[in-house]
């Protein structure tokens, strides 16, 4: 762990180096906000207050199926500073040629 990544350290990816996490199974995702800021909102009362970007963090996630057919939205939970959810991925449902193949950036300014 000795290595730095823009002058920093970085941890061991958690991904298995040869799986194609475009298969179909159930996967448990973590998606957090850049530099942790609790933009979603806040807690109180043991419940989250959603700020209007944690309202729309809920309704883009809600919308992931209208997107990506052959994905189904498992649980999930909006906290201040991140999402976590399970999509669950069956590309054995109809796929358009458009959705086969999809890449995204993770790199985003808010």
């Amino acid at each position: 762990m000795s290595q730095k990544f823009k002058n920093k350290y970085r941890i061991p990816s958690s991904r298995l180096q040869n799986w194609d996490y475009g298969a179909k199974g159930a996967y448990f995702i973590t998606i957090c906000t850049q530099n942790r800021e609790c933009y979603f909102g806040d807690i109180i009362d043991s419940k989250l207050e959603a700020s209007e970007l944690g309202i729309l963090a809920e309704k883009y996630w809600l919308d992931i199926p209208k997107h990506f057919p052959y994905v189904e939205l498992g649980n999930f939970v909006i906290m201040p500073n991140h999402v976590h959810g399970i999509l669950i991925i069956d590309k054995n449902a109809s796929v358009s040629g458009r959705d086969a193949i999809i890449r995204v950036s993770t790199r985003n300014n808010i």
